[in-house]
């Protein structure tokens, strides 16, 4: 997946998010985006991802062959961020499984393979809303990761995890990132976004 922004602005209000923003994606490559709290990088999630609309300026996205509509984007990619949540009262077994209608495995993985590699096969009949705040980070990341689509958005993914759930993580990526486009947001944690080949640098506007 390759995303253009053009000259990009997003408000809300008379307050300005950002402005000016234009950003090359190109496909397979890693990019962090880096900024304090403030600096818009959730709002410019939401916009690449289609889910809010700019003030100003263009998002282009386009494969390896043609353009793609915005009403197609969600079809293309996957999320993981701490404030989107998953089904409550849902256990990890019906979680996984309600997601597969949406967005296939990478090596049509199946239910088993999915929750083994998230490590939590002793769970697999609990309802999410017990896990705890690492365990849904978990989740959120293997479900988001492990999903065949091009492009990968990740917004803070070691909110919750240990020191071994984010050398899980950093192993999830090294095994299934290949040749998808990834998008990290990041507070500048270098553990969430050691492998990304590019840096975006985002200040809050005055």
């Amino acid at each position: 997946m390759n995303i253009k922004l053009s000259n990009v602005g997003k408000r809300f209000e008379r307050n300005w998010i950002f402005r000016n923003l234009s950003l090359n994606f190109v496909q397979g490559r890693r990019y962090v985006v880096l900024g304090p709290n403030g600096s818009g990088k959730s709002t410019l999630l939401k916009v690449i991802s289609g889910n809010v609309t700019v003030s100003e300026g263009t998002v282009e996205y386009s494969n390896t062959t043609s353009p793609v509509a915005v009403e197609d984007i969600f079809s293309q990619l996957t999320i993981a961020a701490p404030y989107l949540d998953l089904p409550e009262e849902y256990t990890l077994h019906e979680i996984i499984s309600f997601h597969k209608t949406f967005k296939p495995f990478e090596n049509d993985l199946a239910e088993k393979q999915v929750i083994d590699i998230l490590e939590l096969a002793h769970t697999r009949e609990k309802n999410y809303k017990h896990f705890s705040s690492g365990m849904k980070q978990r989740v959120k990341l293997g479900l988001a990761i492990l999903s065949k689509t091009p492009l990968l958005l990740l917004d803070e993914p070691s909110t919750a995890l240990d020191a071994k759930s984010v050398l899980w993580y950093q192993n999830l990526i090294k095994d299934y990132g290949a040749g998808k486009t990834i998008i990290v947001f990041s507070n500048n944690k270098e553990e969430e976004y050691g492998f990304c080949e590019e840096k975006i640098l985002l200040n809050p506007q005055a």
